[in-house]
Parts: structure tokens; C-alpha cells; sequence
């Protein structure tokens, strides 16, 4: 604590990013971040960017990009808003959209950071509990709110929420804002994301990230999609805090991922299918793995402790994310690596809970 410290923020308790540790021949699956590197059109691009220009500011409104998301998604340039990292945008959406009279809603067993924005922007928050299964049920949000926000597919359980569920809520819910956190959607079903029901339902708002399926965490580049009055909203504050939220390399790495499917479609791919493969292994060690359609599985054994499982594989220099949450303190996060990643993973548990 400073004296010269503002008042809040000796209240404020703040997000803790997952461990990026500096440790050699660590095999690390603890952060959901791609294994695989991003398409070799965005190094191009990357490297061609990296010119005279760079004495220059970026463009503000990030019109290429826009009208690159607007394309790819069958949307128009002011239904779409792009910024420093979802978690910038998530950060405008809470202090822009959810400091509102009553309280806003998200799932009790969720992305952490909610709740550390409310503390930042004092929004008054409820959390609703997961079921028993930890599946997200959307009913339960059919209560009075000033706004509504989950995680789909759901962090840290992977799992979905359905398509027909998000909209009937959205039909019941038409007086506050539903945002849908899809950071991990690329690796669900086709055709679950809740973009398509974006034309419908002015009051939704759905944030996508590049860290994950298109392997751009180290870049920080995110966005929103939704009705133009929300976009409007979010770039009154954008504009008021900082116009510059990404840079020439960032712009030219974001256009060229959505431009290049095929690489794109190949390496999600690649990744769902290892996800697959590595719950069967899981399951034939004993595992309880919930479903999921993330880039990771949250699963526990029923006869070892889930802090001295990950301490043991810390210990083989494979990290893994370990929550001490109530409900969750017996469950590891693990994300999907490489083939070989994963099978060394497994073969490291195979032998701890062998002893």
C-alpha cells in the first residue's frame, strides 16, 4: 500500500494471469494457448509491416480489419468493434455496458476476471451456480439484471452451451445486454456460435479472442460483435481511453489469419482431434473428464488429489492450471498440446498415480 495510492485501489483485487514460467524443456499446458504456430500468411504479413511506417500512429478505427470481420462473419463494418485482447473489450463492455442500476449475472465457476471488473468499475454482480455436472443452465438467468455475461464454451469446464438455449434467452431477456465470451468457440461444433442470432437481437453482444485458435496470444487482439448502438457504445468509450489499441503489426497478423482458412481450418482441426484422442487416454487412467469443446479438459481422479497431481507433474516439468476454488479445488485444467505433449502428459500421470 502507497499513500499516494487513489483510494479504491487498495480494494481492488486484481486477475491472476496463468504462470509463464521461464523454465527449460518445460512442456507447458496450463494457459490454453495454441500449440501450433500461427500460419505462415500472418509471419509474411507480420514482417512486411514491419517498415517506415512504424513512425507512424496506426489507423484508429482499424477500418481493414473491421471490414475483414464484417466479411468473414456476414456482418456489416459498424456492427463490429476491435481492441488490445478480449479482456481490453471485455474491460470497455463492463464499464461501458453493465454499470447499470441492478445487478449483472455470470456463472458462480467462470473466467475469473468478471469479477475483478466489477471490483474495478464497482458494478454489483450476482453469481449463479453451475448444476451439479457443471453445466451452464441458462433458465436459471430468467431473473431481474442489469446485464448478462458467460463464457461459451464455459472457463475453466469446457463445456457448451447450445445454440437454441442462447437465444431463447435472449427472447426472454430484451431489456439488458447478453454478452456471450466465445474465446474458445472455433473449437465447438460448427455453427454454435452465437454470431448468427446477431441481426435478431440488438441487446446481444458476442467478444471473440485471436489467442487461441488462430495462435495470436503474444499479439493481443480481440473484438466484439453485435448491433451497431452497442458497437457505437464501446467506441464512445474506446475513444475516450485510448484510440490506439492496436498497432501496424497487430492490424496486418489479424487480416491475414482471416484470410488464410485453410490453415486456419487445418490446425482447429488438428487441435479437436488430439482433444479426442487425449480424453480417451485420461479416461483409461481413471480420469472423470467433463465433455468439453475448448482447447483444454477439466478433469480430476477420484482417488488422487488434484493439488499433489499437478505439484507431481510440476515436478516432471509439465504445468498444468489447478484451481483452489470451492467446487473445483479436486480438478486440473489441462490444455491440448501437440500429440507428443499430450502423450507425454499421460504418460507422466500413468506414472504417478502407479506409485
Amino acid at each position: 500500500m502507497s499513500k499516494y495510492w487513489s483510494e479504491f485501489v487498495t480494494r481492488l483485487d486484481p486477475y491472476t494471469p496463468g504462470e509463464q514460467p521461464a523454465i527449460n524443456n518445460l512442456t507447458k499446458l496450463n494457459t490454453n494457448e495454441n500449440p501450433y504456430p500461427p500460419s505462415p500468411a500472418v509471419m509474411d504479413a507480420m514482417r512486411d509491416a514491419v517498415n517506415d511506417d512504424l513512425r507512424l500512429y496506426p489507423p484508429p478505427n482499424a477500418d481493414q480489419f473491421k471490414q475483414t470481420l464484417a466479411e468473414y462473419f456476414q456482418l456489416t463494418p459498424a456492427q463490429v468493434f476491435v481492441g488490445n485482447g478480449s479482456d481490453e473489450v471485455l474491460a470497455h463492455v463492463f464499464n461501458g455496458l453493465f454499470r447499470q442500476p441492478q445487478s449483472i449475472l455470470f456463472p458462480d465457476i467462470s473466467y475469473s476476471f468478471y469479477p475483478v471488473y466489477c471490483g474495478l468499475y464497482s458494478i454489483e454482480y450476482n453469481k449463479v451456480p453451475l448444476a451439479d455436472d457443471f453445466s451452464l443452465d441458462l433458465n436459471d438467468y430468467r431473473q431481474a439484471n442489469g446485464g448478462i455475461i458467460f463464457p461459451n464454451p464455459n472457463a475453466p469446464t469446457g463445456r457448451l452451451v447450445s445454440l437454441p438455449a442462447i437465444e431463447a434467452l435472449l427472447q426472454a431477456n430484451r431489456n439488458s445486454v447478453v454478452v456471450v465470451d466465445e474465446a474458445y468457440i472455433d473449437f465447438a461444433e460448427e455453427g454454435a456460435s452465437a454470431v448468427s442470432l446477431i441481426d435478431q437481437y440488438d441487446n446481444l453482444l458476442v467478444v471473440q479472442t485471436l489467442s487461441k485458435s488462430r495462435a495470436l496470444a503474444g499479439l493481443r487482439i480481440g473484438y466484439a460483435l453485435g448491433s451497431a448502438q452497442l458497437i457505437e457504445g464501446l467506441e464512445r468509450i474506446k475513444n475516450s481511453f485510448n484510440s490506439y489499441p492496436l498497432g501496424h503489426v497487430q492490424l496486418a497478423a489479424a487480416v491475414a489469419s482471416f484470410t488464410d482458412r485453410d490453415y486456419f481450418n487445418a490446425m482447429r482441426v488438428q487441435v479437436i482431434d488430439s482433444r479426442e484422442v487425449l480424453v480417451g487416454k485420461l479416461e483409461r487412467l481413471g480420469f472423470a473428464v467433463l465433455p468439453s469443446a475448448a482447447n483444454f479438459v477439466f478433469v480430476r481422479h477420484p482417488e488422487h488429489d488434484g493439488a499433489v497431481l499437478a505439484q507431481a507433474l510440476r515436478e516432471k516439468n509439465i504445468i498444468i492450471r489447478h484451481f483452489k476454488s470451492p467446487r473445483i479445488d479436486q480438478f486440473l485444467r489441462i490444455s491440448v498440446g501437440t500429440p507428443q505433449q499430450n502423450q507425454q502428459l499421460v504418460d507422466a500421470l500413468d506414472e504417478i498415480i502407479s506409485v
